[in-house]
């Protein structure tokens, strides 16, 4: 297998960022990545290295962009508690999608095909480790795995209020994530005393 350099991962971005203006007349699909190849001046030979499974190849890449994009948006969270980074994260991640939420439904219903799920749950496991990451977690004993799992469960939840929030803004989609982050905390909370109601 070939072995994507910057310059390829370049060239894969501004093709992404040609093919999502498409997606809601053409839907993920060649067609829709042929049009935005060739909008962003790049030959239509490309298309079998930078998305070799065609469309999964491109949203599997559109959410690795997504993911950088958003930790670049971001910026220095140090100064935040850790909850407080993780929301801030994922609501730079939702607006972020904002202009694109149709080729959000899209994507997900085209990782939902059960052929398609092995690359659907490496995505989401990619986004929650790249939030993670970016909240300045940099575990490597079972809270890696722990957290991770939490975290993508909250944001698969919030992900789909989002999709059905028909607000302005995303304020009622940040009130439902505050809910869960509070969630989340409770149950942190309980495990740790637990141990030691036990010992007592």
């Amino acid at each position: 297998m070939t072995t994507m350099t910057e310059a390829d991962r370049a060239e894969r971005d501004a093709a992404i960022r040609a093919i999502l203006p498409l997606v809601p007349a053409m839907g993920w699909t060649r067609r829709a990545i042929a049009a935005g190849l060739e909008d962003a001046g790049l030959p239509p030979e490309d298309t079998a290295f930078l998305f070799p499974r065609g469309a999964v190849s491109a949203v599997e890449a559109w959410l690795d962009l997504a993911d950088r994009d958003m930790a670049e948006a971001a910026g220095e969270l140090s100064d935040l508690r850790t909850p407080d980074r993780i929301r801030l994260l994922i609501a730079t991640r939702l607006r972020q999608a904002a202009p694109h939420r149709d080729a959000v439904r899209q994507a997900l219903a085209l990782l939902a095909l059960p052929w398609n799920a092995g690359i659907g749950l490496r995505s989401a496991a990619r986004t929650t480790s790249a939030m993670w990451y970016a909240a300045g977690d940099r575990s490597a004993d079972f809270s890696w795995y722990t957290r991770r799992a939490s975290l993508g469960a909250v944001y698969a939840a919030t992900l789909a209020f989002w999709l059905r929030d028909e607000s302005d803004d995303i304020g009622p989609t940040l009130d439902f994530l505050d809910r869960r982050l509070a969630d989340l905390a409770r149950l942190g909370r309980c495990r740790r005393k637990a141990p030691a109601a036990r010992a007592a």
